[in-house]
């Protein structure tokens, strides 16, 4: 990493934002501090402009003029989940690099900020690479997006922390639900995402507080990382019973058993870059328990969307952290710098009385690009493999710190919607079906 910038020949032209991948309950913050940065480089950036839908918006030339949102509306960002400019899950294709091209020239697109998650920042990086290729004056900066926290390298990605916020706070509600009708009978298991990595299950355990009064829920979390070994849950939820009043099972959707099989996956249900859709590794455990262990309830329950969407609930360190990342992408997107992805570094020296701090740096694209980053094998419990330990609560309980205001209507939350002005087409219609 380095903070150095390439020294680049001073370049002017328009700006263009885009979201792909699944969206977060912050990811438009981080469009906020785009918006908000790049209004402040005006001898560099003439215009702002948002793509629709990602990558497959831009292809489609399908524009939106950013610089005529709101000061109102582009602060309510800051509090809005889900992404407000539409995203996609499209795979760039041999065929879609000549028009790539065609539409940054059309529009004097000269910086290009991609807020995604790792199969995004291959799309970055592919799009760099093309136009260096081509001699097209380009700059290219990721900006990592994901409530998985699976990209390399970067500390911590934003969404995650607020999605972990929200999961911990769910499982200490639902445990003191739970501990109210169970007598040593009771098993509760909830599914969270996570397809690859346990970070999103493991940020359950930040619900424990060592209270014998709520049973120091959850009492088993299971991660993609760890092989699935049926015997060993089914002797591990009938040691928690003997125990606690209640059993609560916090399980990945990712996780896997001895043959490589997701526990609730089908195989002929596949999503545009090839991965499996997943969703059913709770009804998958609640079958389980209840084929081997006799006078037990069982209750699935599955967070989903939910997880991802809760900006209620999102932390202030995670929102303030994603409209940094924002607005460092533009900052080195002017200074020069292109092919490389924001990252957030720990800054233990500025870490002041909570001694957590964190600064922005940059990494190659071709680093981060579908490289995932597994949880640490360190941090698994390594008795039963049921548990994660100290370090990662030192790691995560930073990340869940401060509230974000949201505004109330009507006594529901307010959100903002972009007006959404077009900018003019210049070319052709393009068919991204074909």
């Amino acid at each position: 990493m380095s903070e150095e910038n390439t020294q680049e020949p001073a370049l002017s032209g328009n700006l263009l934002v885009a979201q792909s991948g699944g969206a977060t309950s912050v990811v438009n913050a981080t469009l906020a501090g785009v918006i908000e940065e790049a209004l402040n480089h005006e001898d560099e950036i003439v215009e702002i402009y948002g793509g629709r839908n990602g990558i497959q918006g831009i292809l489609n030339e399908d524009f939106i003029a950013l610089d005529s949102e709101t000061q109102q509306t582009v602060r309510g960002l800051h509090q809005t989940p889900g992404a407000a400019l539409g995203t996609c899950r499209f795979q760039l294709r041999p065929q879609d690099h000549e028009r790539l091209l065609q539409v940054f020239a059309a529009h004097n697109i000269r910086f290009f900020i991609y807020i995604g998650g790792n199969d995004s920042q291959d799309t970055a990086a592919k799009i760099d690479e093309l136009a260096k290729e081509r001699g097209y004056a380009l700059r290219v900066i990721g900006v990592p997006k994901t409530i998985d926290n699976d990209i390399a390298v970067t500390d911590h990605c934003p969404g995650y922390g607020s999605a972990v916020k929200h999961i911990a706070a769910t499982v200490r509600e639902m445990a003191l639900d739970n501990l109210s009708i169970a007598q040593h009978n009771f098993v509760s298991i909830l599914e969270v995402m996570g397809r690859n990595t346990g970070w999103l299950a493991a940020g359950a355990t930040l619900a424990k507080r060592r209270n014998a009064l709520l049973e120091d829920a959850p009492h088993l979390v299971l991660l993609p990382e760890v092989e699935f070994n049926q015997q060993a849950f089914v002797e591990a939820v009938q040691n928690v019973l003997r125990k606690q009043k209640f059993c609560f099972v916090v399980v990945s959707e990712g996780v896997k058993d001895a043959d490589g099989n997701y526990l609730g996956a089908n195989a002929t249900n596949i999503d545009e870059f090839g991965h499996p859709v997943l969703g059913g590794a709770g009804e998958h455990l609640l079958r389980l328990v209840e084929e081997n262990i006799a006078g037990v309830k069982v209750r699935a329950s599955k967070l989903g969307i939910a997880q991802r969407a809760a900006a209620r609930f999102a932390s202030k360190t995670d929102v303030d952290e994603a409209v940094l990342v924002g607005r460092a992408a533009v900052k080195f997107a002017v200074a020069g710098e292109t092919g490389k992805m924001v990252v957030l570094v720990r800054d233990d020296l500025a870490g002041g009385p909570s001694g957590y701090a964190v600064k922005t740096d940059l990494v190659p694209l071709d680093e981060v690009a579908k490289v995932v980053k597994p949880f640490p094998a360190a941090w698994i419990g390594s008795d039963d493999k049921f548990s994660v330990g100290f370090q990662f609560t030192k790691y995560a309980t930073p990340l869940i710190q401060g509230e974000n205001p949201v505004a109330y209507e009507g006594g529901l939350p307010k959100y903002a919607y972009l007006s959404g002005a077009r900018v003019e087409r210049k070319l052709e219609r393009y068919d991204t079906l074909r």
